[in-house]
């Protein structure tokens, strides 16, 4: 039987003090019934002998404090799942948005998981494909990698997030893949966006869609990543299943989280931040990976917006710490017209090296993606002389890089959003490119490769 309790002392914010509660336990759910009968549901947050601060996931705006009822439920914050999750869209939280019944439960899970041993855990070394060049070319994905997309407000990171969640997939045959897509914090037109476009295409089919709108309570916020999450490792380490999992936009959820700091009246640490937002970012960003034994892996790709574009703000800053590189989003290009605007140069994968070669992608990808990155480096370089000094002031060498530069942003890093590449088509694009310089320029790629691959792009030039 379960204790009520009448006994709310206050209220602020989205946070409610109940006093002479026995035995609460931290992150224990509570129900909240209210003098009409409806159920708000909370989590407590905060246990000081027998008075508990509670965070009300609904938000207490018109909760009575005399006649409102708290019922502690004697356990953790959980989501029912199964395969039935594929193809479904939810809440934040986990209930069904979509119209679709309630999804009968394999099991129950506590959304703040389980750490995952370090011991245990497997390196990260097989490939994903993207279809997006600058990723697979340049930044390869690798299973159970942590790759974030650091973008800026305008920027169309909705645009290549869609991308992701549609086209990434792994090679190799009976390989199972799935998608769960968290959008945080956005608005009602992104999100019917993003339902839409994996409607319309049948990527829905194989993706598990969580939607906690900007209007939504940013109590529930900070859940959606953990129950996204949760859902993830259920499809990953019970269901054999390789998983991308998307965090769209890891700033509003830093910013919900600040809220909620400021509510309880904690000693802000940078920007108003929480002092322990490194550690709570790292609890999300480390669930993911591979574990030994196990067939599953999750691959983890968490948007952010970066304020003022700035790299050094807290949210970006920590989150390269914790994660394996970063794919970042350009203003200059996406005012090309450049789409996606990946920002090759800053750019970086830290584990590219492991996901490539021989029986994973190719075996001239290496020797590729470095000759393209210096081409395209010095390429950028002779530009921004070309603005200082005129293009006159160059010499014929500075001009073919130039050159060089504008033909590989206009056809290797723009490629649109409905453009699927495979690896093997943007290895060849890349030789393509290369091909404008004599074998004698391309210092980065053994002779050997040379010799075989690029007679084919020569005669086709």
């Amino acid at each position: 039987m379960l204790r009520e309790y009448q006994t709310v002392k206050s209220i602020y914010g989205p946070l409610m003090l109940v006093e002479s509660v026995e035995n609460a336990k931290y992150g224990e759910m509570v129900d909240i019934e209210m003098e009409n009968g409806t159920i708000r549901h909370g989590q407590i947050l905060q246990v000081e002998n027998d008075k508990v601060l509670v965070q009300v996931f609904e938000g207490t705006s018109g909760i009575d404090i005399d006649s409102s009822k708290i019922r502690p439920l004697g356990k953790p914050q959980q989501l029912a799942v199964s395969q039935q999750l594929l193809g479904r869209v939810f809440s934040g939280l986990g209930t069904p948005k979509d119209g679709g019944p309630a999804v009968i439960a394999d099991k129950y899970v506590n959304i703040n998981g389980n750490p995952i041993n370090p011991y245990s855990r497997d390196y990260p070394n097989e490939f994903i494909q993207t279809g997006i060049s600058t990723i697979d070319g340049l930044n390869p994905l690798v299973r159970g990698q942590k790759l974030p997309i650091f973008s800026g407000s305008g920027l169309p990171h909705d645009e290549i997030t869609a991308q992701l969640a549609r086209q990434a997939t792994v090679r190799g045959k009976g390989e199972q893949f799935a998608v769960v897509f968290a959008a945080m914090g956005i608005t009602f037109e992104a999100a019917q966006f993003f339902i839409n476009d994996l409607t319309d295409t049948g990527a829905i089919e194989r993706a598990v869609l969580f939607i906690n709108l900007a209007d939504d309570p940013a109590i529930e916020r900070i859940a959606t990543p953990r129950v996204a999450l949760s859902a993830a490792e259920y499809l990953a380490f019970d269901c054999d299943m390789h998983v991308l999992v998307i965090l769209n936009d890891m700033t509003n959820y830093c910013e919900a989280l600040r809220q909620i700091s400021a509510a309880r009246k904690e000693v802000p640490g940078r920007r108003g931040y929480p002092g322990y937002l490194y550690t709570d970012l790292a609890t999300i960003y480390e669930r993911a990976g591979r574990i030994k034994g196990k067939k599953g892996s999750i691959t983890m790709a968490p948007v952010l917006t970066m304020p003022e574009d700035d790299k050094t703000h807290p949210v970006p800053d920590l989150t390269g710490y914790i994660t394996e590189g970063q794919i970042i989003l350009s203003r200059p290009l996406h005012r090309k017209g450049i789409s996606p605007p990946v920002d090759v140069l800053p750019s970086l994968s830290r584990l590219k090296d492991k996901g490539i070669g021989v029986n994973k992608t190719r075996e001239d990808h290496a020797d590729l993606y470095n000759q393209l990155y210096a081409a395209y480096a010095r390429g950028k370089e002779a530009q921004e002389l070309a603005t200082i000094l005129g293009e006159a002031a160059l010499s014929d060498e500075d001009r073919k890089y130039m050159s060089f530069a504008n033909e590989f942003e206009k056809r290797y890093v723009s490629q649109g959003y409905y453009e699927n590449r495979t690896i093997e088509q943007t290895l060849d694009l890349g030789w393509e490119l290369l091909s404008m310089f004599e074998n004698t320029e391309l210092k980065r790629i053994r002779s050997s490769f040379l010799e075989k691959y690029m007679p084919k792009f020569r005669r086709n030039s």
